[in-house]
């Protein structure tokens, strides 16, 4: 093994249990984390942001460590990162591997376009219904509204 790719494999630290999420556009990592909630965790959390991709350019990775996200909340940074890619790890294994995947419904996560929309008026939360998935477009349940992501 070289020095320089024994450099590359100490950019980020190895992860005994946890998730890995990997290949998150670096101009949205930060909303990804915050997002999961990621900053109010009290469990090792390493993030890395504008780290060389092949595919991306630049990218983002977030590595928690002793969790294990459940599936949906997972998927909901499928709108704003699609080439996001999970990895989970139990005794330093990568265990499962599946890339996000766009609900067919949005709750809470995006605000409605349109300024006379009940949702923006009134204290309640936003619910979408994706369109289409390439490019992602999706309607506001409460006006009709579509908007393209």
């Amino acid at each position: 093994m070289s020095a320089e790719s024994s450099k590359k494999e100490l950019a980020v630290a190895a992860l005994r249990n946890g998730t890995v999420i990997d290949h998150i556009p670096a101009d949205v990592l930060f909303d990804v984390v915050r997002l999961l909630g990621i900053e109010d965790m009290a469990t090792s959390v390493t993030i890395g942001n504008n780290l060389q991709s092949a595919i991306l350019g630049r990218k983002g990775i977030i590595k928690v460590a002793d969790v294990e996200f459940p599936e949906a909340t997972l998927n909901r940074i499928a709108l704003m990162a699609p080439s996001a890619k999970v990895n989970i790890i139990r005794d330093y294994e990568v265990v499962e591997k599946h890339h996000v995947t766009l609900p067919d419904e949005l709750f809470g996560l995006v605000k409605c376009n349109n300024p006379k929309c009940i949702s923006n008026n009134e204290p309640m939360r936003s619910h979408f219904t994706v369109v289409n998935r390439q490019p992602v477009t999706i309607r506001c349940h409460y006006c009709g509204h579509t908007q393209s992501h």
